[in-house]
């Protein structure tokens, strides 16, 4: 399924036209309730593709880029002639990348460098139109859509310095904002949980007692959805311990108070934790837990196979771990949730690897499982078959991840 891009003139955008989702998508999909992955959540994902895309166009105008592009220039050195920021050209690479793919961009690389070139001018953005599109499909992509614009509205200060992603996202203005988009209410963002919630169960169902680490729970949805489907599996006697780890004390509080009022008989301990510092000094104690669980966290660790290593020590001899991760189906392919994310420093800042992490930010199903068989993880598999669905659907960037520990590979840490 992808939204019907038509060429148009440069004053004149295409009509958003979302196709009806793939019905092969069923089989692939088929291990799943029916409300996970239904036809709203697929036509907002195109929705919000289509979006970024506008707000793609509309940053490039009053970022004053589109003038420079009369000859090939590459990211970097758009921010030089305009004096940006150099970290800021992360950013401007995937704004033209979006730009790329409406055919008024064209793109080459030599060797290392990506370099862009305007065709012709893009088409007039229509946000106002395309956002009542998208509350018309669902009134909860307010929260995504709300979120994308917040973000926007900060790049030009972000570019020229004046401001810092991380604060001015995570200022008071921000936190609303996020603490919408990361909310089961939010279909776009919730699936994450399920997808993980679902491989999660699946993997210890079967043992007596279980004892939970979560990394990096923000408010507790993901830690939420969990333990919702834990319960509508009968597993939630099995929990002997769970600890829910977030480094944010606001976020901290929230997700104790809300999970603690549904489900006041639950073993529930909270906790910070830093992922990029050793865990035995911060009290995770060596094979501690049956499960380590994070959802949309290890993407942000510093030096990932260092973080993927204290998730092994941690677990049993036996024990799991899982992680839900927006993935992206093909590298390099820009996706919409980035935008509202690479101008923090904690999702460019990191440990880049030309194996398992080309580049910052959100990896393909094949870099997560090089990730996790190079950290000494066995029986590494990515749920739902991506490599399969991205075939007949290139927007499908939900994902969970799952690793085996075992006691050849603990005994060799």
């Amino acid at each position: 399924m992808q939204a019907d891009l038509v060429n148009a003139a440069s004053s004149d955008a295409p009509t958003f036209k979302a196709r009806p989702s793939d019905p092969r998508l069923a089989h692939w999909l088929k291990g799943y309730p029916p409300s996970v992955f239904s036809e709203r959540l697929y036509q907002s994902i195109e929705l919000m593709e289509r979006y970024s895309i506008d707000l793609a166009i509309d940053l490039l105008r009053r970022l004053n880029v589109i003038d420079q592009l009369g000859e090939w220039r590459s990211a970097d050195e758009v921010c030089h002639v305009l004096s940006f920021q150099a970290r800021f050209s992360f950013a401007l690479g995937w704004i033209l990348e979006r730009l790329v793919e409406t055919g008024c961009m064209e793109a080459r690389t030599d060797g290392d460098t990506h370099s862009y070139h305007m065709r012709h001018a893009p088409w007039q953005p229509e946000l106002e139109r395309l956002r009542a599109v998208g509350l018309n499909i669902d009134p909860a992509n307010a929260a995504s859509l709300d979120l994308l614009d917040h973000a926007a509205s900060l790049y030009p200060a972000v570019a020229r310095g004046e401001q810092s992603g991380d604060q001015s996202l995570f200022g008071p203005q921000g936190i609303p904002l996020w603490l919408n988009y990361f909310h089961n209410d939010n279909l776009t963002y919730a699936v994450n949980n399920w997808v993980s919630a679902i491989l999660a169960a699946d993997r210890v169902s079967t043992r007596p007692r279980l004892r939970i680490l979560e990394l990096g729970a923000g408010a507790g949805s993901a830690s939420e959805t969990l333990v919702r489907w834990f319960d509508e599996r009968g597993l939630l006697p099995q929990i002997e311990r769970y600890l829910i780890t977030e480094p944010n004390a606001f976020f901290r509080r929230r997700a104790q108070r809300d999970l603690a009022r549904q489900y006041p008989d639950l073993a529930l301990e909270l906790a910070a934790l830093d992922l990029n510092l050793p865990w035995d000094i911060q009290g995770v104690a060596p094979g501690e837990f049956d499960l380590v669980y994070a959802v949309n966290v290890l993407h942000v660790s510093k030096n990932l196979l260092f973080s993927l290593n204290q998730a092994r020590s941690a677990l049993t001899d036996d024990g799991w771990l899982v992680i839900g991760e927006c993935l992206r189906p093909y590298g390099n392919q820009p996706m919409y949730p980035e935008l509202m994310f690479q101008i923090l420093e904690s999702f460019t800042d990191v440990q880049t690897d030309p194996e398992i992490r080309p580049n910052p930010g959100f990896l393909t199903a094949d870099q997560w499982r090089r990730a996790f068989t190079r950290a000494g993880f066995e029986r590494v598999e990515v749920a739902p078959d991506i490599d399969s669905i991205r075939e007949i659907y290139p927007h499908f960037f939900t994902g969970a991840i799952c690793g085996q520990n075992t006691a050849t590979t603990n005994d060799v840490r």
